[in-house]
């Protein structure tokens, strides 16, 4: 979004009409505004009204700007009261104020009204669809969020909203029980539609929208045991990747692509050939402390140990805040398959008071569970 989005000039007429504030979730100084705004799911966005700090509307994922426009516009005329009000635009308020407050359960129920008191071609439906999946997620309500992807999808297929339909759907249907009758059938049609989503390069949304269409995906082949299947969509997706990358204009776009770029190459086995952008990387955003930390993840996968101790002391160097317990369970699970159990044990043990020293707001408690069970695992 940084550098796709809020980088066009087009949104230079909301200017004076919001004030733009990004927060540092790693950061201790922000605890208390994630206590405030909760929301796991990172990005999200919120609009907040200024006259009691209400959530106006939230909004997770990626966006394209169009996307952005559409929210923007519609928070502002709620804001100003220029909102013409139906039954399911009263239903869409209440629905994104709870869903803003993280009540999922009571927001799921607020779009499912909204939805039904919809008119033919009302304006929000898509953005109306993309939260109640969401928000059905949240609350483990995965087979009526597949079902209803699957019935949103054909009203939303040619929009900016194909992608997450498709997308969140397919991961919700493959959340359901193994032993669920309904669950093949759904995941079967919603492959269909994400393989519509993946293959139209016509089709106007976000690229990591698009390239979390693919995970979705390499997860469903993965689900069937299907190895060549899941190996065929890893090429596609390494593909569809390597030339968005190609076609950045700036480091900073170029890294956006890093991440998913290093997932494909894993799910290839081929790891080495992250090396070059990862390095890249470094080099031109020497403050950023993600393109060392995934050069540990390579040289791990690759049995380079020492490479990758290396790489994983130059991210603990920049990092700060819960970014850092990944990065030492990571050096951990590097001490373990190099053999050294002690210093596995020591810097896992290090990384659990870190985690218990974070501010609420950051989730202390949560954060410990992983460390302490991989902890445990090595001291049998």
């Amino acid at each position: 979004m940084r550098a796709y989005v809020f980088t066009d000039a087009s949104l230079e007429r909301h200017a004076g009409q919001f004030v733009w504030l990004e927060i540092n979730t790693e950061q201790s100084k922000n605890a208390a505004v994630l206590q405030k705004f909760p929301g796991r799911a990172l990005p999200s966005y919120f609009i907040v009204d200024p006259r009691d700090e209400s959530v106006m509307l939230r909004w997770v994922g990626g966006a394209t700007v169009e996307q952005l426009h559409s929210m923007l516009d519609h928070a502002l005329a709620s804001y100003q009261g220029n909102e013409t009000s139906s039954p399911a635009d009263e239903a869409l308020a209440k629905a994104d104020k709870l869903y803003g407050e993280g009540k999922n359960a009571e927001a799921a129920q607020a779009y499912r009204q909204a939805l039904d008191a919809a008119p033919a071609n009302w304006g929000p439906y898509s953005r109306a669809v993309e939260s109640l999946i969401f928000a059905l997620d949240a609350t483990k309500q995965y087979e009526e969020a597949a079902q209803l992807s699957l019935k949103a999808y054909p009203k939303v297929k040619r929009s900016v909203s194909a992608a997450n339909v498709a997308g969140f759907g397919l991961d919700c249907a493959l959340r359901m029980a193994k032993d669920d009758s309904t669950r093949a059938r759904l995941i079967d049609s919603l492959v269909e539609n994400a393989q519509e989503v993946a293959a139209d390069s016509t089709l106007e949304v976000a690229a990591d929208d698009r390239s979390a269409v693919f995970i979705s995906l390499l997860d469903a082949r993965e689900d069937a045991g299907d190895e060549a299947g899941a190996k065929e969509v890893a090429k596609r997706w390494a593909s569809f990747l390597e030339g968005e990358a190609a076609k950045a204009k700036t480091p900073d776009a170029r890294a956006v692509f890093d991440s998913h770029r290093l997932s494909a190459y894993l799910e290839l086995g081929e790891p080495e050939r992250a090396i070059p952008m990862l390095e890249a990387s470094e080099r031109d955003l020497p403050d950023d402390y993600n393109p060392p930390a995934r050069l540990a993840i390579v040289y791990q996968k690759m049995g380079e140990w020492d490479k990758a101790l290396a790489a994983s002391s130059r991210a603990l160097a920049k990092a700060y805040g819960p970014r850092r317990l990944s990065y030492l369970r990571t050096r951990a699970s590097i001490y373990a398959a190099k053999g050294d159990t002690a210093q596995a044990v020591a810097t896992l043990r290090g990384a659990i008071e870190e985690a218990k020293a974070l501010p609420e707001g950051q989730h202390p408690e949560r954060r410990v569970v992983p460390l302490q069970k991989m902890l445990d695992e090595l001291s049998k």
